[in-house]
Order: C-alpha cells, then sequence, then structure tokens
C-alpha cells in the first residue's frame, strides 16, 4: 500500500514533473491524484440465502467441439481420413505452407478428418540437436491459422493412423 502524500510532497513532486519532458506527446496530470475517502462502514446486512446463477458458458475453443459420438470412435479407430498430410522431411516453413494448403484442399471438398502425420514428439531431452519444432508449433499454427474456423477439435492418432506421431483434425461441418 502507499500512503497519501503530504500537502509539501505534492508541491515538490509537482515541481519535478514540470522539469521532465514526456515521451509521449500527451500530457500528463502535474498534480498527484488525492486517494479517495473512504466511505464509512455499512451496518451489518440481514443475511439472505442468495442463490447464485450459473456462469455462462464460454464459447468452445477449436479442440473443444466434439461430442462423445466423435470422441468413441476416434478412440476406437474407427475413422477414416479424408486426407493425409505428411510433414516429415520438411522445414518449419514449408510444413506450414504445405498444411495450410492441404486444410484449403479439405475445406473446399468438404472433408470431415485430416490425417496429420507430424512425426513422434522427442522423448531423450539430452540430445544437442532440436527435434520434433513441427509437432511442437502445430499447435499454434492451427489456432491461428485461417482455417482455425473450421477446425472442431484436433486429437491424437490411432496406432494404426501413426499414434503418437500423427493427430486427427477433425473439420466443421459446412452449414
Amino acid at each position: 500500500m502507499h500512503r497519501p502524500l503530504s500537502a509539501e510532497e505534492r508541491a515538490l513532486w509537482a515541481k519535478v514533473i514540470a522539469t521532465v519532458r514526456p515521451l509521449h506527446r500527451q500530457p500528463e496530470p502535474v498534480s498527484a491524484p488525492e486517494p479517495p475517502a473512504a466511505p464509512p462502514p455499512a451496518p451489518p446486512a440481514r443475511q439472505v440465502p442468495v442463490r447464485a446463477k450459473p456462469a455462462p458458458k464460454p464459447a468452445p475453443r477449436p479442440g473443444e467441439t466434439l461430442d462423445g459420438s466423435w470422441d468413441r470412435r476416434l478412440a476406437r479407430g474407427v475413422v477414416q481420413p479424408d486426407i493425409s498430410v505428411d510433414l516429415h522431411g520438411h522445414n518449419l516453413a514449408a510444413a506450414y505452407d504445405l498444411l495450410d494448403r492441404k486444410l484449403e484442399q479439405a475445406v473446399a471438398m468438404e472433408a470431415r478428418v485430416v490425417l496429420l502425420i507430424t512425426g513422434k514428439p522427442p522423448t531423450d531431452d539430452r540430445r544437442p540437436v532440436s527435434r520434433g519444432a513441427i509437432r511442437a508449433a502445430v499447435g499454434d499454427w492451427l489456432a491461428s491459422s485461417r482455417h482455425a474456423a473450421s477446425i472442431a477439435a484436433v486429437r491424437g492418432a490411432q496406432p494404426r493412423h501413426g499414434g503418437a506421431g500423427a493427430l486427427y483434425i477433425v473439420l466443421r461441418r459446412r452449414r
């Protein structure tokens, strides 16, 4: 907490402020604002039980909009991808461009599931070479992509589709 300035301190502070050139073109107020006066204590109120209203549900983010049947089908491995995108052997820029083009193609053909093969994330932190950069960047790429509104969810792939080295991108249905 800060203590309020005395009248002498406020006058001294005003002199200091007058000698300083502001960095921004907007002038700053010369005097320090007075702290608000504390309101008088209110008498104790009668306690009445109040039912709190439930907080409104936030809008779903990409990746949180699948219903249980989709998640069950993905978990059982009965979903067949409409398009596959393999990012092995690409640098970050080339991988991003390929992913963007394939998502554009998938949205245009009204595909529902895209299989994105990124490679397995690194398991050994002692390696001197940075690995798994594409896998680490995919979440941010999808969230900031021009196709983000078309993405309903991103889930881990089944072992037969690549397991830990792949993701399912579930696209929204067009209306």
